[in-house]
């Protein structure tokens, strides 16, 4: 990572204060539960997204990113690499000003779009 990634993050971090989690668990073993719980610890709204969830972390969990009706300022993703497409798409049309990706999921074609 260069000095301006990371310059870019920790701008990013500093301030988004919505943070909108697609593949959301409410198993507490798993990353996709502690990571976003992590975060919301810290400070951030995480609004979960899984078709699968009612609810989770005390919000209303929507079943994808065009569902949720509020301003989102990051969209991180615990999804397989070969879900990403459409999940940046939408992060891309819901205005997001950034995408997380986890750590091993790669999709280069979405990373592209999501750099415009």
């Amino acid at each position: 990572m260069t000095y301006e990634e990371q310059q870019t993050i920790e701008k990013i971090l500093r301030t988004a204060r919505t943070i909108a989690t697609v593949g959301l668990s409410d198993d507490p073993q798993k990353p996709n539960h502690f990571v976003p719980a992590y975060l919301q610890a810290q400070g951030y709204r995480i609004i979960p997204v899984n078709p699968r969830l009612e609810t989770a972390l005390g919000e209303k969990a929507y079943a994808g990113v065009a569902d949720v009706p509020e301003p989102i300022d990051v969209v991180q993703i615990f999804r397989r690499s070969d879900q990403v497409g459409p999940i940046v798409d939408e992060a891309i049309a819901a205005g997001a000003r950034a995408v997380w990706m986890q750590i091993g999921v790669m999709n280069e074609e979405a990373a592209a779009r999501s750099d415009e």
